[in-house]
């Protein structure tokens, strides 16, 4: 009865929620900066940041080191690592919302190795496009997303007419195995940029520094507001497609929105970082369950959760086997593996009533 009132309150409470998921960010931001091979007290770290948010000079007691390790170094993976989380968490809950699926994440669609895809691409072929410069390594990799997501809805529909979502899934799933075998092959041809391919592929967000958050969070602004625009429209089709037209909602509009949108996010995400699994699949599943099922909160509370578990993973990656550093792309799929177990076995036993 308690964990239900609880639970209950949780729900109902939007001040509370947005709260609680602040917090979390917020904390695991600073513990984030503050530990490592030479850890920065937490009061340091609020000066210099608040001196480089008010453009006001350092205070003398702050040690130079300080300010190096936390502006230089840990405070732009730090917030990569956020900003990455946040994009594949809201795309993984507009998936979900949309293919009315726990299932549905970037990662299992295909969304996810198709922007591999196109990233690898252009690191092995070396393209750069002058007019895009730093933005051309995201762009095509966003391309890539959306021209996946297109394939495997045009087959699944070509395999099943009413397109049910395990059909969707599994389409997904043929495809990012396919997709993977293509990564083998440029892999196989590579030379000299092997190492920086591999390096990349297994997912980091690892010495990336401020460039890569300005190449993120241009297409991270767009696909959340334009998520956010539809949140109402995720709400209506969630109850499904026939229901959400008779509320006035264009569906094939609104859902080559929704999933354009994803696949911006997904895309710019797997440019910066690589590919990162599970994000979309976890974050989702486990706001929904503690804060609801209405898209008007759980994409913002999805986007806030994310950026705050992958802040977390990523300071596990490099401080679990310190001096060495894991991939964070290892950290997630060791937890998100399990999870996606659990999940597809409450779906088949759900299904069998």
């Amino acid at each position: 009865m308690q964990k239900q009132f609880i639970r209950s309150f949780l729900m109902k409470s939007n001040l509370v929620k947005y709260t609680l998921s602040l917090a979390f960010l917020v904390s695991t931001m600073l513990i984030a900066v503050s530990v490592g091979s030479v850890a920065v007290p937490i009061p340091e770290i609020i000066k210099i940041i608040g001196s480089e948010l008010f453009r006001l000079p350092v205070a003398a007691d702050v040690d130079s080191m300080y300010i190096s390790i936390v502006y230089d170094i840990r405070l732009p993976r730090v917030i990569l690592a956020g900003l990455v989380g946040a994009s594949l968490a809201i795309a993984g809950a507009a998936f979900q919302g949309l293919l009315r699926n726990p299932l549905a994440d970037p990662y299992i669609l295909g969304v996810s190795s198709g922007a591999s895809v196109g990233a690898v691409s252009t690191l092995f072929f070396n393209i750069s496009i002058p007019f895009l410069r730093m933005y051309t390594l995201p762009i095509l990799s966003i391309i890539a997303a959306l021209a996946t997501i297109m394939i495997v809805l045009f087959f699944a529909k070509k395999v099943d007419k009413t397109m049910r979502v395990e059909s969707i899934i599994l389409t997904g799933i043929i495809f990012s195995s396919f997709l993977g075998s293509i990564i083998s092959l440029i892999i196989a041809l590579t030379g000299e940029e092997l190492q920086q391919i591999m390096s990349w592929l297994l997912g980091s967000v690892s010495m990336r520094g401020w460039r890569y958050v300005g190449i993120i969070l241009p297409f991270l602004i767009i696909g959340c507001f334009l998520l956010l625009m539809n949140s109402r429209e995720l709400n209506a089709m969630s109850f499904g497609e026939e229901r959400a037209q008779y509320l006035g909602v264009n569906v094939e509009k609104r859902k080559m929105l929704i999933l354009a949108s994803g696949s911006i996010l997904t895309g710019a995400a797997v440019a910066v970082s690589g590919t990162i699994g599970f994000v979309g699949l976890v974050i989702p599943h486990l706001a929904r369950k503690l804060w609801g099922p209405d898209h008007m909160h759980l994409l913002p509370l999805s986007m806030i959760t994310g950026a705050g578990f992958l802040i977390l993973t990523d300071l596990l990656s490099r401080t679990i086997i310190s001096p060495q550093v894991l991939p964070v792309g290892v950290i997630t799929a060791l937890v998100g593996a399990p999870v996606f177990a659990v999940i597809l076995i409450k779906q088949k036993r759900k299904a069998a009533r």
